[in-house]
């Protein structure tokens, strides 16, 4: 095996990342012997410690397994993995939105203690720097000259917006502190997004499937909405996407081009920059929704649209819940030209978020923590999803379409079209399992026979046993 090693970063990473791709090339086969420590020790010229290191990342992934005595195997490829979901074209007209009902049962089961619980989409609180928080929270307390109990700016904490704007530089904004406006987590920047471009009546365009909590922010707001079809590998389909400005009345876009929720899909930063495009053509207002951005696994953030926005006619949404703090509720949004509306409405909803989150999370993130803690939840994430999708290529049958992600922790799961998902997950309930079935996450009925699954909990035996348990049902009910 020839040197696998390159400058620049860890020395077991590199000897990992080469490994698996002999594996992934079938040059390593599953069941072949890989190696002794030993010898991947002299052959690339790294200490006995190092090759550990290696083999255990590999084996964390689920590529390899330790045998007794015998040694370190190959234990799965991924060319394995099951086929991607196709991309379902929805009837394109414009609808009334309707699915509280659906969605209000799945929320009463999702955060029960009791359930092996695939339906939430959020980290597990064991994946989160608790501790490092805390001393934040106390340090805001003891810092804080009101002791934390006075409001906030009505934009935000000073601090935290300039943190934030550093944090932004990573897909290439050359913001300030006054570009930005601290929400209640990232939903509440979207409805005020929603409520500066819109008016009850007006249609905008989504993507289909998308999150469902975008669907009820439209219910609520009077909306109506265009479902355009995306690809679940590459995002929104463009082409259909102007088809429908040019047919309807379209007044706002919303978007989640940097890995979907639910299908996990990255709008190529082409595809990105041709969408602020045709909506600067159009004088559409893009809301963007870049709640995952950060949570890539490849070497390279992905840029965001607003990158690429010019005429500040994209509505840049984020926040801390799915990186960081879910309870805290931290987010922002950057309005472009329509922060001084957005800055009307702030003031009549709420006068600030909480004091105490954002001084201590302004704490947090200028200490230089966060970007430690990325990495290692990015490795992490990007772990349980081959774990996840290895379990469901095992238990699951041969028929099931499975979304590849390349960042966030969502997985999309097309099944037999006999399989009514939200039947599914009643029967599963039954047996202690939540799941999250594709019809919430549209107006029509084609995703009925999709699930999403959260792969945001490590992979334990219990996680095993559900997608286990998970399979058999579904395969019951393909008969």
């Amino acid at each position: 095996m020839n040197k696998i090693i390159e400058k620049g970063e860890l020395k077991y990473m590199q000897v990992a990342e080469g490994i698996e791709q002999l594996i992934h090339e079938d040059i390593f086969k599953i069941g072949d012997k890989l190696p002794s420590v030993r010898l991947l020790s002299n052959e690339q010229g790294i200490s006995v410690g190092t090759a550990f290191q290696a083999y255990y990342h590999l084996e964390g992934k689920g590529l390899i397994e330790s045998r007794p005595k015998s040694g370190y195997y190959v234990r799965y490829n991924t060319r394995r993995m099951p086929g991607v979901p196709a991309t379902i074209v929805p009837f394109v007209k414009e609808s009334e939105v309707s699915i509280n009902e659906m969605v209000a049962d799945v929320y009463n089961y999702i955060t029960a203690d009791d359930l092996i619980n695939f339906s939430f989409a959020c980290p597990d609180i064991s994946l989160l720097p608790a501790a490092r928080i805390n001393k934040s929270v106390v340090h805001a307390i003891r810092s804080n000259k009101n002791h934390c109990l006075h409001y906030e700016h009505l934009q935000g904490n000073v601090e935290l917006r300039k943190q934030i704007a550093r944090l932004c530089f990573n897909w290439g904004a050359k913001l300030t502190g006054d570009d930005i406006m601290i929400t209640s987590g990232c939903m509440e920047a979207m409805m005020m997004c929603l409520k500066a471009v819109t008016k009850a009546g007006d249609t905008v365009a989504i993507e289909s499937p998308t999150y469902f909590g975008i669907f009820q922010a439209m219910e609520s707001l009077g909306l109506k909405v265009v479902e355009i079809p995306c690809d679940p590998v590459t995002g929104m389909d463009l082409a259909a996407f102007e088809k429908a400005i040019k047919k309807f009345n379209i007044k706002a876009a919303v978007v989640v081009p940097s890995f979907n929720n639910p299908t996990g899909s990255c709008m190529p930063d082409a595809n990105k920059k041709k969408l602020v495009e045709l909506i600067t053509k159009y004088q559409v207002p893009l809301i963007e929704d870049d709640i995952y951005g950060e949570l890539y696994f490849g070497k390279n953030r992905p840029r965001t649209c607003k990158t690429f926005d010019k005429e500040g006619m994209v509505l840049y949404c984020s926040s801390l819940s799915k990186s960081l703090a879910p309870g805290y509720r931290i987010g922002w949004c950057i309005g472009g030209r329509f922060l001084n509306e957005i800055r009307h409405l702030k003031s009549i909803h709420n006068l600030s978020a909480p004091t105490i989150t954002q001084v201590a999370i302004a704490h947090f993130l200028s200490i230089g923590r966060f970007d430690y803690h990325l990495k290692q939840l990015r490795k992490s994430l990007h772990v349980q999803c081959l774990r996840y999708i290895q379990a469901i290529s095992e238990y699951f049958p041969e028929s099931t379409c499975t979304s590849r992600p390349e960042g966030g922790f969502v997985l999309w799961l097309e099944l037999d079209k006999k399989i009514d998902s939200y039947k599914l997950y009643k029967e599963a309930l039954k047996h202690h399992i939540s799941v999250a079935p594709g019809r919430i996450f549209s107006t029509h009925p084609d995703y009925s026979h999709c699930i999403r699954i959260s792969y945001g909990k490590p992979f334990t035996p219990d996680i095993e046993h559900g997608l286990r348990v998970l399979g058999q049902l579904v395969k019951k009910m393909s008969r």
